[in-house]
This record gives C-alpha cells, structure tokens and sequence, in this order.
C-alpha cells in the first residue's frame, strides 16, 4: 500500500463523490419512476455536478458526507494498492461507480441501466488503453472473458431462483468481472465468493436486529461490490503491472 498515492486517492475521492451526489439523488427512484430533476422540498432543479445542497432551500441531497466518505475511502484503498500503474484509473473508475451504485441500491434496491450499462463500456475501454500501455493483451481477454463469465453465472442463479437475483445483479455482475477478470480467475472465484458471504452475514446481522424479516429482500448490489473490492485488494498479482 503505497501511502502517498492513497493519500491522493482519498482527496480525490472526497470531490468525485461529490460530483456524483446529483446522480445519485436522481437515479434513486424506485424501478418505473420518473427520474428526480428537483429538490424534494422546494423543486428547485437539481444540478447534475457537486448537488450537494439545493441551492434555494439547502437542504442535503442524501445524507451528508456519507457518498464523499465512502468514496475517498475506497480510491484511498485503490490508489494504494494500484499506485501508478496503468490499471489505476480503470480500478478508480470502477470503484466511483461502484459507490454510487451502491448507494442507490441500499435506497431504493435498484441498480439502473443508466449507470450500469455505459460503466461496462467505459471500464473495457479504460482497461483496453492499460493493456495498450502495459502490452498485457491476455489480461484484456481475461476481463471479458472474467465478465462474461460472472454474468451468466448470476443469470443462472436468477433462472433457478426467480426473485432472488434481478437484472440489475446479472449487469453488475458483468461489470465487477471485467475488472476482477482483469485480476485473474482466482481473484474473480474470490470476489464473487466473498460478495456471497457478505450477503449472508449481513442478512443475519439485520435477522438480529429485527431490521429484515425472513421474506425480506435485501439489496444485493453493495455486498457483491463490497466482495469485489475486497477480492482486488487481496489479489496476489496485478496484470499489466
């Protein structure tokens, strides 16, 4: 962990995820819903860069400091560990929607395709320039090999248990397994692994505390986030480094 480049990680997170408060506060509609272009309160429109306060009323869009937080924590975490190589953005990218990904679904348990799908696109392409710089065309292969692959496991899933796995989970599955992929296939078994047991933990934590019931549904998007980041930081080797 390289402590001058997770410095600048978590600085950098505390104004992306700041930049992306807007986004987050509009795609946090329930699925149908139309999107959220003013503040709750006055409607007031809500600008889509740094909304962190309507600018007539000021109140907060989402609880304050939460999305800035857990950003700079997580770019801290990857900046560390990726410290100046050319896979450093892609994995800064993934980890800033992934906070914002999980931050929408833990409100209104949906991860939409407007933030999903372009991300797929933008991690490859971001990917595609570290394989051109680092000459690691197998890791790119990998990648989608890695995304392609979690996705249709979770489809699999979605097919035998209707209800338990959404579309939104099969997309993001395909999105944390590029970048897994990336990693390697021991990385990818790992994360998604762990994803899995953070799941199950944390349904029995809410259990205790009578937060859930046993019908409950719980929002599965941050846990398998939560195992991915983990399974980048304890992967054992970087491709393209």
């Amino acid at each position: 962990m390289n402590p001058v480049w997770a410095s600048a990680g978590a600085a950098a997170g505390l104004a992306i995820g700041a930049a992306l408060r807007g986004t987050v506060y509009r795609l946090s509609v329930p699925y149908g819903d139309p999107l959220r272009h003013s503040c709750a309160e006055c409607a007031q429109a809500v600008p889509r860069l740094f909304a962190v306060r309507c600018r007539s009323c000021g109140v907060s869009l989402g609880r304050p400091a939460v999305l800035e937080l857990a950003t700079a924590a997580v770019l801290a975490l990857l900046l560390g560990k990726f410290a100046g190589q050319p896979v450093a953005v892609a994995f800064a990218f993934l980890g800033s929607v992934g906070v914002a990904l999980a931050a929408i679904d833990v409100a209104v348990q949906r991860l939409p395709d407007r933030l999903t799908l372009p991300a797929i696109g933008i991690l490859i392409a971001l990917l595609g320039v570290a394989a051109l710089v680092g000459h690691d065309s197998a890791a790119l292969i990998r990648a989608l090999l890695g995304g392609l692959a979690l996705a249709a496991v979770f489809l699999l899933l979605a097919i035998i248990r209707p209800g338990q796995i959404g579309g939104g989970d099969i997309k993001l599955a395909a999105l944390v397994g590029v970048g897994l992929g990336w990693l390697g296939w021991p990385a990818l078994i790992a994360g998604a692994a762990l994803g899995f047991v953070l799941a199950g933990l944390g349904g029995l934590i809410l259990l205790a505390l009578r937060r859930v019931t046993l019908r409950s549904h719980i929002a599965f998007g941050p846990f398998l986030l939560g195992g991915t980041l983990l399974g980048i930081l304890t992967a054992s080797t970087v491709a393209g480094a």
